[in-house]
């Protein structure tokens, strides 16, 4: 064999090496510490826009099977919990559909009663403070600019947040929900266009072991139907001011 066959062996070898090397930190990075996510509805308006990508804090509630890709290691239970504090912007996997994930805002804590009245929020029988704000106008082209009532709700720990109006719906009149043992009452803070927790058929109430991380930032943004490989339109269709923001 020449010098120069052991030299394209080498070089390929070292390659095949130190991409494996970089797939294994990534892998671990995304199991262990940060997971990018990115927003495909508008259940979250305005606090996070379709288009937004998010990195989520996988050690925020430690591990359960839904923190490996797929599922790949199944155990039961989590593993150095954390618990997920009231008012926190969290991604579960859906318990109605485990192949989904979903993000929503964390209302109910286990024992909680909650209850929408009149598009007021009530916890353990209390209306939530929500106090009216200027009104927001949505970037997507199909919402047409259209203002929409927006409010400021601040949940019994403090936690500030927005949340939108858009008139009469069905979730403003709800029945009182007792929120179970090890379980978790989610809500979407565009309140009148949100499958949440409220939908009993469709997510309900959210178990611990369900919780894969804390949303902690966002870091892109695109405007509403813009793919990310389209980037002759990210110097118009990035939004600039959102890159960075923290996830509150």
């Amino acid at each position: 064999m020449s010098a120069t066959t052991e030299k394209k062996e080498g070089g390929l070898g070292e390659l095949v090496s130190v991409g494996f090397q970089a797939l294994v930190i990534a892998l671990v990075i995304r199991t262990l510490l940060f997971q990018p996510f990115n927003i495909p509805s508008g259940s979250m308006k305005a606090t996070l826009l379709v288009g937004d990508y998010i990195f989520v804090s996988k050690y925020s509630y430690g591990y359960t099977k839904y923190s490996v890709p797929f599922a790949l290691i199944p155990f039961e239970g989590r593993i150095w919990s954390g618990l997920p504090a009231r008012g926190d912007v969290a991604v579960f996997r859906n318990p109605k559909e485990e192949s989904t994930d979903y993000i929503k805002r964390v209302i109910g804590l286990p024992g909680d009663r909650i209850q929408m009245m009149k598009g007021v929020l009530h916890i353990n029988g209390m209306a939530v403070k929500r106090d009216p704000v200027a009104d927001w106008r949505d970037d997507d082209p199909r919402g047409g600019g259209k203002p929409v009532k927006r409010f400021r709700e601040t949940l019994p720990n403090g936690v500030s947040y927005e949340t939108l109006d858009l008139g009469e719906s069905y979730y403003d009149n709800t029945p009182e929900y007792v929120v179970p043992a090890g379980h978790y009452f989610m809500m979407g803070d565009n309140r009148d266009n949100s499958t949440d927790s409220r939908v009993q058929s469709a997510v309900g109430y959210v178990p611990l072991e369900n919780f894969i991380g804390r949303a902690e930032i966002i870091f892109f943004s695109l405007a509403e139907g813009t793919a990310v490989y389209q980037l002759w339109r990210w110097p118009f269709d990035v939004r600039w001011s959102r890159i960075f923001d923290r996830v509150r």
